[in-house]
């Protein structure tokens, strides 16, 4: 069947054979395959979520095959928290962002790799170069993940945009080994939430009829921003499910939460104008200084660290994104970098967290002299999509009171407030 002939309603992920409807037996007529697409908006929607799965994890698993069927977690020491875990760790409850005494404690058997980012990248650019072969919107929350705009793409590059992913994601299975869940949507909230539906290797599709039913019966923490503090005053002030904010008048949630309170009706009605914009691509921010002597003293870098921290977190806060992985910068006198970074509990805004975090990276490589130093967020991302806890913890109430002091010193200047640290300097 020619494409131009008739609508595509059913795709096979398979041999690529495409329908004007699904087949009654669910399988394709070609190959005989179950894994087929079907759905009435198929040849309709062109934005797509497109994430790797369990990236690091599976990185390592696909260049140590002995570890195929092994619980796998990458992160860092006892004190550190997971980066990422394989899909055999998660079955025993083991979670990114978990705390790495506790996911041993679920579970001891578990083989923790150290992040090898010098291997992450490379490939994250080999599966990105293949999205961009078929449009140049593309926007990158992280080295895993990406939201795609296909609109317009269709005699360009064959088919529509379901079966261009669908052909893109056998692509990458068989180039680098790794897989990837698709979610394909009218908008970009859907979109990632339709990826999250069928992993690993999936492919869902949640079209505009059916969003307000696909997300009423989901849990508030579903949403973007909503995280487990946030979901918990959620459901204490009755909003347990997406559908319980739809149904709720919007002057309330106003009242209630401010502006998340739109921002909360609106994705509970399915409702996001966010574009995909390539220009918003940032995998990385950092800030650095070079000193005029050489430093050892842990005060004296410590010193010197606190503003680069306060500047870093302003820029973050004015481009709206936040991150989970903070990056520690040093030179040494003979010239070496040292780099070191860790992944926080959640997204990260705010001056004081991120000098908490870099002066722990510090304190162990203390003891020679350096000759610059730098602070870094790495896998940069939304602040509204980063599953923050939007109420009553230390990193939010700090966020309000840093986002103040911001206003200050656009409006008086910027020694118009200066903290106690930076007077050391």
């Amino acid at each position: 069947m020619k494409l131009k002939d008739a609508a595509v309603k059913a795709i096979c992920r398979d041999c690529f054979w495409t329908g004007d409807e699904g087949p009654a037996d669910r399988r394709c007529p070609a190959c005989g395959s179950k894994r087929l697409l079907v759905h009435d908006e198929l040849d309709q929607l062109s934005l797509a979520h497109l994430d790797c799965d369990a990236f690091y994890a599976s990185v390592e698993k696909r260049d140590r095959p002995e570890l195929r069927d092994k619980p796998v977690i990458v992160g860092g020491g006892k004190r550190g928290v997971v980066s990422t875990a394989c899909y055999v760790a998660r079955l025993y409850g083991v979670g990114s962002a978990m705390p790495m005494f506790k996911a041993l404690k679920a579970c001891p058997d578990a083989v923790v790799i150290k992040p090898s980012f010098e291997k992450y990248v490379p490939e994250s650019r080999r599966i990105f170069g293949m999205v961009g072969e078929l449009t140049p919107l593309v926007q990158t929350l992280s080295l895993d993940e990406a939201w795609i705009d296909l609109a317009g793409t269709e005699r360009l590059n064959g088919g529509p945009p379901a079966l261009q992913l669908v052909r893109l994601q056998k692509r990458i299975e068989d180039e680098t080994g790794l897989t990837v869940s698709i979610g394909l949507a009218p908008n970009r909230f859907l979109a990632k939430m339709a990826s999250e539906m069928d992993k690993p290797r999936g492919f869902s599709v949640v079209g505009a009829a059916e969003a307000m039913a696909v997300l009423a019966p989901r849990p508030v923490t579903a949403l973007p921003g909503v995280g487990p503090v946030f979901g918990k005053t959620l459901r204490s002030d009755g909003y347990a499910t997406i559908g319980d904010l739809a149904a709720a008048d919007p002057r309330d949630l106003m009242k209630r939460y401010g502006e998340h309170g739109l921002r909360l009706h609106d994705l509970s009605h399915a409702r996001d104008h966010r574009r995909v914009d390539p220009d918003h691509d940032r995998k990385g921010m950092s800030a650095e200084t070079t000193f005029n002597h050489d430093l050892t003293d842990a005060e004296a870098l410590e010193a010197e660290l606190w503003p680069l921290c306060e500047k870093l977190a302003s820029k973050a806060r004015r481009d709206g994104v936040a991150s989970r992985v903070i990056v520690l910068k040093l030179r040494r006198t003979d010239f070496k970098i040292i780099t070191r970074r860790t992944t926080a509990a959640e997204p990260v805004q705010t001056a004081r967290a991120m000098f908490a975090t870099a002066r722990a990276l510090l304190k162990p490589e203390l003891g020679r002299p350096y000759r610059l130093i730098g602070i870094g967020m790495a896998d940069v991302q939304d602040a509204e999509d980063a599953p923050a806890a939007l109420f009553d913890t230390a990193e939010t109430r700090t966020l309000k009171a840093e986002t103040a002091i911001d206003a200050l010193r656009d409006k008086f200047g910027r020694n118009a407030v200066i903290a106690g640290r930076a007077l050391k300097r």
